[in-house]
């Protein structure tokens, strides 16, 4: 069963399609009748909320520089400190 509801939405193209397509704001049923702000202004504060969203994740998805490395450095790396380590304990022994 579909109910039909009329809804008042703002449509907002991304600036970033890889991240999504479009962002849909649904406005309150109330606010036009409790305020004065047209319809640019309405537009314009839901492509602030996308572009605030974007940059959100942007900060969120950067990667920790030991992930940056690759898995064979990291793996001489590991192998130098164990033999450093080792040489270490018989130098002190």
């Amino acid at each position: 069963m579909i109910k039909g509801i009329g809804k008042r939405v703002v449509v907002v193209k991304s600036p970033d399609p890889k991240i999504f397509e479009e962002a849909i704001f649904i406005i309150r049923e109330d606010f036009f009748n409790r305020s004065e702000k047209s319809q640019d202004e309405i537009i314009k504060e839901a492509e602030r909320a996308a572009d605030s969203y974007l940059k959100s994740i942007k900060r969120k998805a950067k990667v920790p520089f030991l992930a940056r490395l690759s898995g064979p450095f990291l793996a001489a790396l590991g192998a130098a400190a164990t033999g450093i380590t080792l040489l270490a304990v018989k130098l002190i022994a």
